[in-house]
């Protein structure tokens, strides 16, 4: 159920100008800055802003288009905002059944029942919204727009109001939503963290428009995008667990370019995990090294190298074809004749395991 949306929204000294195809399945990310139109975005995707120069098809059915604008309640979307927004005088029970009366019993393809296990509030469902922590909130909230049985799910930084340790909390769930909904969920955020850890697809915002749109793993690492040159700049990789050392407590993740070895994760063989590497923590050399402490090393060719500042270059390496990130300094890139398409290693000195 591919999404395509198209929406020009002029607000005085701001304008929406967008043009999107987004994927049919798992979740895409709007990233960017406080007011470069994320909100406004999926605002008009639901409905809630002029109907004037716009077009969004969700599947076959058109929702707006020069002919045509439906109104949100005739939109087969769930909403969740940055504030739970629950029914105080309803138990949560009571806030999961409340949408139902609007979807016939043959339109509905999320039972509540299954948006109950997905976000885990079994225990929840007698008691008053009141008594509910903050990440329990919006689990509730969450499975209450699943429970519409939605053809898309917008989620407005779910975790905005959420201290450190209730984003902790309410983690996991959302990244269950890769692997256990059929259908796309847009998710609003400006954090890299949330991004790394949920998107299968991003869209990088600017000013109200598009600046990029693709696999979170090659916009991270694309030099011509601001998010290569931070201090924070980060590769994603995607592997699977091949097995355990049992004798030195370590795991072993197979990707394209190679194999990863982490201190030992309690997961099984085949299970699919997602990889941060920071830029910093990588390191080039020309010759696969020996007597060194580093485990992970893999062959790469050099495919981008600019410059940061006076003393240091971010380089582009492809390893099997997957893109890392390699800051180092100038002095270090001249010494070992560094250029595109050059044959080396690159090593790197820390990984952290997303999910």
């Amino acid at each position: 159920m591919n999404v395509e949306a198209r929406f020009r929204i002029n607000r005085g000294d701001f304008t929406l100008d967008v043009d999107l195809r987004l994927p049919g399945r798992g979740i895409t990310a709007l990233l960017g800055p406080s007011g470069c139109g994320k909100t406004t975005l999926l605002r008009a995707i639901a409905g809630l802003e002029s109907c004037r120069d716009g077009f969004i098809k969700v599947g076959d059915m058109i929702w707006q288009d020069s002919g045509r604008c439906l109104p949100p309640h005739r939109r087969s979307l769930g909403y969740v905002f940055q504030e739970a927004s629950l029914f105080t005088h309803l138990s949560v029970r009571g806030n999961l059944e409340y949408g139902l009366r609007r979807v016939p019993e043959t339109a509905r393809r999320v039972s509540v029942d299954k948006a109950i296990d997905l976000l885990g509030i079994g225990a929840l469902l007698e008691r008053s919204t009141v008594q509910l922590s903050g990440g329990e909130r919006q689990r509730v909230a969450i499975a209450r727009a699943l429970a519409v049985s939605p053809d898309i799910l917008l989620m407005d930084e779910p975790l905005a109001s959420l201290d450190a340790a209730r984003k902790q909390e309410i983690m996991p769930w959302l990244e269950s939503l890769h692997e256990e909904l059929d259908i796309p969920v847009i998710y609003v955020s400006h954090s890299p963290d949330e991004v790394a850890c949920l998107a299968d697809h991003l869209v990088l915002l600017e000013a109200g428009r598009i600046k990029a749109s693709g696999a979170p793993g090659e916009l991270l690492t694309r030099l011509s995008l601001p998010l290569a040159h931070g201090n924070d700049a980060e590769a994603l990789i995607d592997a699977v667990v091949a097995g355990h050392d049992d004798g030195y407590d370590l795991t072993y993740l197979d990707f394209p370019g190679g194999r990863f070895t982490v201190t030992r994760k309690a997961l099984p063989a085949g299970h699919s995990v997602r990889l941060r590497v920071a830029a910093r923590d990588v390191s080039v050399t020309l010759e696969q090294q020996s007597g060194t402490s580093i485990l992970n090393s893999f062959p790469a060719i050099i495919d981008e190298i600019m410059p940061e500042g006076s003393a240091r270059v971010t380089v582009r390496l492809l390893a099997g074809g997957v893109p890392l990130l390699a800051r180092i300094t100038r002095k270090s890139a001249a010494l070992l004749d560094l250029k595109n398409g050059k044959s080396v290693y690159a090593q790197a000195k820390s990984v952290a395991l997303l999910s």
